[in-house]
Order: structure tokens, then sequence, then C-alpha cells
């Protein structure tokens, strides 16, 4: 082919796709951005950001009849309400399918921007003790890359981005590029100052976070002002999203074209590349396919899959680029919901200030030279934080009624904290999604199918991480400590990863080092997919930093004919 639509076409407009888009038109080429979701603009489109709970229209409660019928699993997270439901994806209209024994829940947006809009923006690099980590102990195949080769692409995103945060020179979690971090309130420094007592090898910090504590240089992003809950929108810009950071700064080159309501049906292929991207019009119907030089799959790990493995040919008849026969296998997760809570008397004279969009961190402990002396295969990490319960928690747990029973919830309650673990997740060939033989969503697509099971080690992991965190907050002075465990699903952490993995052997991974598929040279995959393990921190700034490392690779070999 000599004549393309387009440079390149990215497929997503969230984490993943918005690097790519950004990266791509910094550098030259004409982009084509494809989002499956409704367009949404910057600020704008915020439309819940500060609505008063009383001004709902069931002043905050939900409506349960309408959540069971159209969002059964989109409801389940933290940030759905109705200040944000014109975000997420419509269940009922987009369905999927999923074992009840083994439930996975499947957890998506539904406008430009994507997840972007609704992540927690926790960040935090990886080290080599999670690149090495499937060589040293033998579960997966081993990563294509060290922590060298991707370090500065994590600076390169952490400047752009801003991430705040505190240097703790810790190996298992490098330092980066950082902003002031926040401060830790009067509970949790003093539960820090404890917990180093006790456990001298255990670390409490503030969390490091895409938001912006101080400007940056290159931004007209504003800084964190703590009005609130962040997953509404931030008009200001403090916290990063696609929407509000580099979808901008690839429509400011003038190389960007971005088309919202446009789902990719699949690729086409021939002769060693993708020939073309055929879109369906969520509105009209209608059908299109577009070319390009080369293609990025930033739909998220369960959406470029799906993609993938409906672009079935006679030279790929299990999914395309799945030469191995990886595509759609080692699906992970992170362990979610589970840890420990306490009650801390004495500290009744201080009251928290504004609403900080951040908690407290305890980094991995466990397991450091890599083997399983802890019980378990890899580790875990806490996140959480200290508050004074409020007049709703307190309503809830105190008996009475009338004016006498109002009043009393007027004075805060007892200051509690929070530890909830974060675990690693292993890749088992046996955790899987692929496409249902007959079920089909409202465009003609076969519906992604899962099957997924938490495994003996995520199950030991999952216990010492809820006993330790009880340790810990009794060691620091708790009292009436609680341990909780959600026995939450696959996909509830919404850090679904590894069905495209990266890997050094075509025979046994879908990409090189460079997220570039083995099978096909045009074609990129740089979301969740490529994750070759999960480690125990969150992924998405993994995401990037393996985007515009991606870019910078694949536009060198465009100027160099072997693309």
């Amino acid at each position: 082919m000599d004549n393309y639509d387009f440079d390149a076409i990215v497929v997503g407009s969230g984490i993943s796709g918005g690097w790519a888009a950004k990266e791509l038109c910094e550098k030259g080429l004409k982009t084509l951005v494809l989002e499956r979701g409704r367009p949404l603009e910057h600020g704008a489109g915020y439309t819940g950001e500060h609505q008063p709970t009383w001004e709902t229209e069931v002043r905050g409660l939900p409506l349960r009849d309408l959540y069971n019928d159209e969002y059964e699993i989109q409801s389940t997270s933290y940030a759905f309400n109705e200040t944000t439901r014109h975000f997420w994806n419509n269940d009922s209209n987009n369905p999927y399918d999923w074992d009840p024994q083994h439930p996975w829940h499947w957890v998506r947006a539904d406008v430009v921007g994507g997840r972007s809009l609704l992540w927690a923006r926790q960040v935090y690099r990886w080290s080599d003790l999670d690149f090495a980590a499937n060589k040293l102990d033998g579960h997966g195949c081993d990563w294509p890359i060290r922590y060298a080769d991707i370090a500065p692409w994590y600076s390169h995103v952490e400047k752009f981005i801003g991430v705040s945060g505190q240097k703790l020179g810790l190996a298992q979690l490098p330092d980066g590029e950082f902003l002031k971090p926040m401060e830790l309130n009067v509970l949790e420094r003093h539960v820090a100052a404890r917990i180093a007592e006790e456990f001298p090898e255990r670390v409490m910090t503030i969390g490091r976070v895409a938001i912006l504590t101080e400007p940056l240089p290159h931004s007209d992003r504003g800084t964190c002002h703590y009005c609130g809950p962040c997953h509404r929108g931030c008009s200001v810009g403090a916290y990063f999203s696609s929407l509000s950071s580099t979808l901008p700064a690839a429509t400011a080159t003038g190389n960007m074209t971005l088309r919202a309501n446009a789902v990719v049906e699949g690729l086409d292929y021939e002769a060693g590349r993708i020939t073309g991207v055929r879109v369906i019009d969520t509105e009209t119907r209608e059908r299109q396919t577009y070319t390009s030089k080369v293609v990025f799959l930033c739909a998220s790990t369960v959406g470029s899959t799906q993609i993938l493995l409906n672009s079935a040919s006679d030279a790929f008849p299990n999914g395309l680029a799945n030469t191995s026969g990886a595509l759609g296998r080692y699906l992970m997760d992170h362990t979610y919901a589970v840890g420990a809570m306490g009650v801390f008397p004495g500290f009744e004279k201080y009251y928290p200030m504004g609403a900080r969009p951040n908690g407290a961190y305890i980094p991995r402990y466990q397991n450091l030279e890599g083997g399983d002396e802890a019980g378990f295969y890899r580790g875990y990490g806490f996140q959480g934080g200290a508050a004074r319960m409020n007049w709703q928690t307190m309503a809830r747990l105190t008996p009475g009624f009338g004016a006498e029973f109002k009043n009393s919830l007027r004075t805060p309650g007892p200051w509690t904290m929070r530890l909830g673990g974060f675990g690693e997740c292993l890749p088992y060939e046996d955790n899987y999604l692929d496409l249902h033989p007959t079920k089909k969503d409202r465009f003609g697509i076969p519906q992604a199918r899962f099957r997924f099971t938490w495994h003996d080690n995520e199950i030991r992991l999952r216990d010492a991480s809820k006993a330790d965190a009880a340790r810990m907050l009794r060691a620091a002075g708790a009292v009436s400590v609680t341990e909780y465990d959600a026995q939450a699903p696959g996909g509830a952490a919404i850090h679904e990863m590894g069905t495209a993995r990266m890997g050094r052997d075509p025979a046994d991974s879908v990409l090189n080092a460079f997220n570039q598929a083995h099978d096909v040279a045009n074609l990129f995959v740089t979301d969740g997919s490529a994750m070759t393990s999960s480690a125990c921190v969150n992924p998405s700034i993994t995401y990037m930093a393996l985007t515009a490392r991606a870019v910078d690779y694949a536009t060198t070999q465009m100027s160099e004919g072997a693309i």
C-alpha cells in the first residue's frame, strides 16, 4: 500500500491511548484516535463535580432498580453514583459472559478519556524485583525488559503528568520525579512512627499520586485545592487524565483526529501487516475501514484482546498475532478489599482539614529476594488512611431518634484507620478470556467470556495481608481491630492485566520487548494486556511508560523503513 488514511491509528483514548496519541502526534504523525465511548469535554462534561448530595435525584442514595437492571457491575465501584453515572458503561447495553461460580467484574467507562477520569491516580514504579519475578520463581515467562530499560520512560512520564510523592530509597519501590508530597495526618504520623519502631523493615509513607501539588512549567493545569471526590472530574486539571493532559497536547500539534462513538470490530491482516481497522458507528451502525502505517491498540486489557480474538483469519485462526496461543491467557488482577481497621482513642482534639485526594502507603516487604520465605510467592503492599467517623457512619452505629439524636451527630466520631492489602496475582494459563461462541453484543461482535479463579497462592497471600494489617494496627495502639475480606472477584481492583503478554520467545508470548506483536510488524499493544506479571502496585504509570517507549521505537522503525 502506498496511500494511507493516516500515519497512525490509536484505539482507545484512556491512560494508554492518550499517551500514544500525544507521543505520535508530537513526532509528526497524522494520528486517528478511535474511542467507543461518547464525546466528553474537559470541565463542561463534569456535571457532578461540585453537585451537593442533596441535589441528586434521591439525595445520594442508589437508584436500586436502575442500578440492578442496567449497572449491575459498574455500580460495585466506589466511584459510581449519580454524580458520575454519565461516565460509566451501561451493562445491559454491553453485556459479557462470566461463570457465576467464579465471577469477573469488567469495570469500564463509556466516554472519551475512559477510566483516566475515574482512576485512583496512585502511581508507583516497578522495580527489578517485579520485572525479574517470573524468572526467579518460575511462574510465568520472563519479562523481556528490566528496570533500566524503562526507568528513563518513567521519568519522561512523571515530568509530564506531575507526581506528588516522597523519596524513600527503597530498592523494591524506586523513587521518581516527584513534586512536593502531600502530608500524612496526625494519626497517620503516629501509626507510621509506631510501625517503624515495631517493624523496622516496614515503612509507611504518603501515597505517590498523579495530582499536582505544584505548578508544572509546561502546563496550565491548576494545583490541587483538596475540594472533593476526584472521580467526579477535575475542571482545574489538578489530577492527571487524558482528557485534561495528553489529548490536549496531541490536539495542540494539529496532527490528531479524534472520533468518538466508534467501536473497533476488528483488524484486517495481509502479508505480515495490518491493512485496515474496521469501525462501527455506535449511533448509526455505519461501518467504515480506516488505514494507517502503524496501529496502537490501547483499548484496555479486555478491549484490545477482544479485538485481536475477533480478527481471526486464515493466517491466524485463533486470533490475530496469536501464533503462541497465549492471547487471552494469563489474565491477572490484584487481590483487593481485604485488610483490617481499628479505632484510635486519644486524638479527639484533632480534625483533618480538606478532602485530601490521597492516602497512606506501605510498600511490599515480603520475599524481597524473590523466593517464598513468607509462605507464598511475591507479596503485597497496603493502601489506607486515617479519618474521623462522620455523621453518616455515626448515624448507622448510634441508636436513637429525635432532636437529641440529631444533635449528637454534630460531634465527629472517633479516629479510625484502615489498611487494605493489594496483593500480586501470579500468571496462570487457566485464567483467561475468550469469545463466546454464540452470544453477540448489539453490534454483532462476539461477547467477551471470562474464566478466572483465585489460586492457592493468592488465597494465602490475602490471608497473610489481613493478619499483617491487624498486627500493625494493634501495635500502633488501635482498639476494636476488625479484619475484613470481601472475597472480591477478579476484576474488582480494576487492575486487569496480562492477556497479550510481552516475552522474549514468540512461542509463549504475543509481544516483544517494545510492545510490538511478534507476528505483525506494524501492530503495537501498550495497555494492561501487555503485562507479563502483575506486581502488587497500581500499574497505570507502567502502561504510560511502556506506551511512550513503544512509540519512540515504532517511529524510529518507520523512519528506517522497517515498518
